[in-house]
């Protein structure tokens, strides 16, 4: 069995015949014909069926393409790698990022070091909620992924600390105070942001055994920040999220106690990650690391 001999399997299922496998390939027929056999032969099952021209998987052979695939694919990812290892002149770098933190004042910087030093890596950027990073990490839809610490099913990297504040329209009694409590942003209709920090925000009220009226759900933090300057209601944000120019619309107040949140790059597996992704977070650490 070779890895030839299974990407032609896969080409005669996905095409559903020897000759359209074999252009696809453009090698011969007769090529695709014993590459097939030879399975049969060294398997000992009958892959597929033969009527007038036309393929149909068996049973066992539909089965076998569902294992066949997934190594393929790795294949796929050990010579995108071993060619990232080679040059860092082509490859792909797929990126998870949520909430302006992460999009806006983390991934910028460590993009303009990144495209300088590795001009040829074509980069992708996936931006959702915070739970969607973590999924999509976990699926491998990205290799690397901005997420709120701590995540101990992941390897990371610390790269920011910073803390979670309340945000209260400008008329509000609490306006005034030095601080607020989690159970003083209960008694108001609540904004919750799903673009960041929502799952943090949602342990903190959980922990505390209390639980907000919450009113709207946002997908944009542009979104909630509109809803507290209407006088809408009040919620919670990260310090780092918010516009230097929103002071004159809401209020921003101290939470008493303090919460501090840490967001930093993380990854599956370190050991499986592609010389793509390790670039990325070894840069991301050396230039937080100076801040």
């Amino acid at each position: 069995m070779t890895l030839t001999q299974l990407e032609i399997f896969v080409a005669v299922a996905e095409r559903r015949g020897f000759t359209l496998a074999a252009a696809q390939l453009k090698i011969s027929q007769s090529a695709v014909s014993h590459a097939i056999k030879a399975l049969e032969q060294e398997w000992g099952v009958e892959l597929v069926l033969r009527h007038q021209g036309q393929i149909e998987l068996t049973d066992i052979g539909a089965r076998l393409l569902q294992r066949v695939q997934p190594m393929l694919g790795l294949a796929d990812a050990i010579r995108q790698e071993a060619s990232d290892a080679r040059s860092m002149k082509l490859g792909t770098l797929r990126i998870g990022s949520f909430g302006p933190t992460s999009s806006q004042r983390l991934l910028p910087r460590i993009l303009a070091h990144y495209r300088q030093l590795y001009p040829g890596i074509e980069i992708h950027v996936s931006e959702g909620p915070d739970r969607q990073v973590i999924e999509w990490l976990l699926d491998r839809e990205v290799d690397v992924g901005f997420v709120t610490l701590p995540e101990s099913q992941f390897d990371t990297w610390p790269l920011i600390e910073d803390q979670m504040v309340a945000l209260l329209p400008l008329a509000h009694p609490l306006a005034t105070h030095e601080s607020v409590t989690l159970e003083d942003l209960c008694c108001d209709p609540f904004v919750l942001t799903e673009a960041g920090s929502s799952e943090l925000v949602s342990r903190l009220f959980a922990a505390a055994k209390l639980k907000p009226r919450i009113r709207y759900r946002t997908s944009q933090l542009m979104s909630t920040l509109a809803a507290v300057t209407r006088g809408d209601g009040v919620t919670i944000v990260a310090e780092s999220s918010l516009p230097e120019d929103g002071g004159e619309r809401y209020v921003v107040k101290a939470l008493n106690p303090t919460v501090k949140r840490q967001v930093g790059i993380a990854v599956l597996d370190r050991t499986q990650s592609t010389a793509a992704a390790q670039a990325f977070y070894k840069l991301a650490e050396k230039l937080f690391a100076q801040s």
